[in-house]
């Protein structure tokens, strides 16, 4: 892959550490979730800062990956690695958000070499009834409704308190960047979330691995309560007064315990 098709990433050095932080950020937001974590994480090692496909500033790769009708979670994975390829960056720790966490896992899989730590924040590791039927509605009307009408909705129910304001707005903005056929491949990724977390759940990583969710993510806490308890490796922290975007919603609960913990095991 030459150097022009790689994802939109940026890096900040820090001449004091030989330690990396890959930020992955979730399904229709951007790397400027994470601005929050910048000048904390920073002070400790070096970051990476990376742009999924067709989302911020990565356009679609390649004209192939253009033209295609779906993704698939290797290949949103594949792009990362081929960054990490790019800058020589053999090893890292990887923070993530949302449907983030689910390409660090894979990254695990497909890589594990290159994964000393892996913070999870607001982890999707399953789907219960009340999201899979969001998600049946979505695929019900994508066809029929604008993307972002969804997109609000759904940006919505993940996040209703009034404390989320914040996530909600931020994700809504990250949204409109997308266009209509890019919504609609991450959207059928959503079908493979389930399936593929139940082989995670099932076979652990190895990974010390550090789950950051708030006491408010009715959504994706429990299921997250569930795999900590099958994982030697896994540690579940709660963040109080806290939703589902718990690195915008409390950044410095999320800072302090993920900066320690990938400290730990640098």
């Amino acid at each position: 892959m030459s150097a022009n098709s790689l994802l939109f990433h940026k890096t900040i050095l820090n001449p004091n550490s030989d330690q990396w932080v890959v930020f992955v950020h979730g399904a229709g937001g951007s790397s400027s979730i994470w601005f929050k974590q910048l000048k904390e994480y920073k002070q400790h090692f070096n970051l990476l800062f990376i742009d999924l496909r067709g989302h911020g500033r990565s356009a679609p790769v390649t004209i192939r990956q253009l033209l295609t009708k779906g993704y698939t979670f290797k290949d949103v994975t594949q792009d990362i690695i081929h960054v990490l390829d790019h800058l020589k960056i053999r090893t890292a720790h990887f923070v993530g958000i949302s449907l983030g966490t689910i390409l660090i896992h894979k990254l695990a899989e497909l890589a594990p070499s290159r994964v000393k730590s892996m913070v999870l924040g607001g982890a999707v590791t399953r789907f219960d009834y009340r999201s899979n039927t969001l998600v049946k509605l979505g695929d019900f009307f994508k066809h029929v409704m604008p993307y972002m009408w969804l997109y609000r909705l759904f940006a919505f129910i993940l996040m209703p308190q009034k404390g989320q304001k914040e996530s909600r707005h931020m994700f809504i903005n990250d949204a409109k960047k997308l266009c209509q056929k890019e919504f609609k491949r991450w959207f059928k990724l959503a079908a493979d979330v389930n399936p593929l977390m139940k082989y995670y759940r099932e076979h652990e990583s190895g990974k010390p691995t550090l789950y950051l969710m708030g006491q408010n993510d009715y959504m994706f806490l429990r299921p997250v309560r569930d795999i900590v308890a099958r994982h030697q490796q896994s540690h579940l922290v709660e963040i109080e007064d806290c939703g589902h975007v718990c690195n915008v919603e409390q950044p410095k609960q999320f800072n302090q315990q993920s900066i320690d913990f990938i400290k730990q095991h640098s």
